[in-house]
């Protein structure tokens, strides 16, 4: 079997460690590993197949001999870099904002558009975690019954928010000391609809982005997405009410019948039982899971449901990891 030389660009992050993870778990070709990072994080250890590997610096030198390079260090870092690996010869999967509304660059969820992978000129984006959740849902009844439109309320976790995200939590709970400052209100017993920045327009950049990537993934336009993004005090895992209007009519039996036959979702629906998806039972784990599937007896054809999903691997990680699966193994 063909070995590639991978590199890890943020890898010392949450996004990072957790896609070195699932490098490990998914037994990815990897010839050699390169973690980067920030000359602060220089020195470093990553933990890899039973290796301790030294994190290195990320210059513009970095990817000579690099095959493939995930990026999970923001946009700026992308912005700069991403371009120098791919004309190093080196095809980049990118975690961050940077080029995801760029309609040269594919935007790829691998259970939606994997052909759209084949289509790069050395750069891919990974979509927002958000939106990667949910098209895995709307793919296969959007086939079957063409939607129109999407009104989608998000519960997403502080991992959503990296590390400080994270820490601001912990602080306020008084699980460890200091004084972060992440999001501009307490977000222990609070819920803050307020995830980005705000544009003029009311809507945040992220709810903006579930919009746009959406359209941009499923190859549809006529899509309608109205969208509510909110931070809650959990620590992994984002969860999504999400309402569809379809064209055609349906029966609830049958949409049951597609998503258990869906590639990367697991159905968990069986409220005599209390199971239906959480958080708490979505981590470390790369499915989507759908339930509280029933229909909206207000409107004609449409249908509710709860989606969740680890935001750090499924709306990371894993499908980077995925895209990097999709790629080596070629168009056939």
């Amino acid at each position: 079997m063909k070995t590639y030389d991978v590199a890890v660009v943020g890898a010392t992050g949450l996004v990072g460690r957790k896609m070195t993870q699932v490098l490990e778990e998914h037994n990815f070709p990897v010839n050699t590993l390169l973690p980067l990072a920030s000359k602060r994080s220089v020195g470093k250890e990553i933990d890899f197949k039973g290796e301790k590997i030294k994190v290195k610096e990320l210059t513009p030198d970095s990817f000579n001999g690099v095959e493939i390079a995930l990026f999970s260090a923001g946009a700026n870092v992308s912005k700069q870099f991403a371009p120098i690996a791919a004309k190093a010869g080196t095809v980049v999967i990118d975690n961050s904002s940077a080029w995801r509304m760029d309609p040269e660059i594919p935007l790829v969820v691998p259970e939606v558009n994997r052909t759209d992978i084949f289509k790069h000129h050395g750069i891919i984006a990974n979509p927002n975690c958000s939106t990667i959740q949910m098209v895995v849902v709307l793919k296969p009844l959007h086939d079957r019954y063409r939607i129109k439109r999407v009104v989608v309320s998000t519960y997403q976790s502080v991992t959503g928010a990296g590390q400080r995200g994270v820490d601001q939590l912990d602080e306020e709970l008084g699980k460890k000391q200091g004084h972060t400052e992440k999001f501009p209100h307490k977000i222990a017993f609070n819920c803050l609809p307020h995830i980005d920045v705000f544009r003029e327009d009311g809507y945040t950049k992220e709810e903006f982005k579930m919009i746009f990537e959406t359209t941009k993934i499923m190859h549809d336009d006529s899509i309608k997405v109205s969208p509510t993004c909110v931070r809650v005090p959990v620590f992994g895992g984002h969860s999504e009410s999400v309402n569809i209007e379809f064209e055609n009519p349906y029966q609830i039996k049958d949409v049951f019948e597609i998503l258990r036959k869906s590639p990367g979702i697991i159905v968990e629906d069986d409220p005599a039982k209390n199971v239906y998806p959480m958080p708490l039972n979505a981590y470390d784990k790369d499915e989507v899971f759908v339930g509280r599937i029933r229909r909206d007896e207000t409107a004609p054809n449409s249908i509710n449901m709860w989606i969740v999903s680890d935001n750090i691997r499924k709306g990371a990680a894993t499908n980077a990891v995925q895209i990097a699966e999709e790629l080596i193994k070629g168009r056939d």
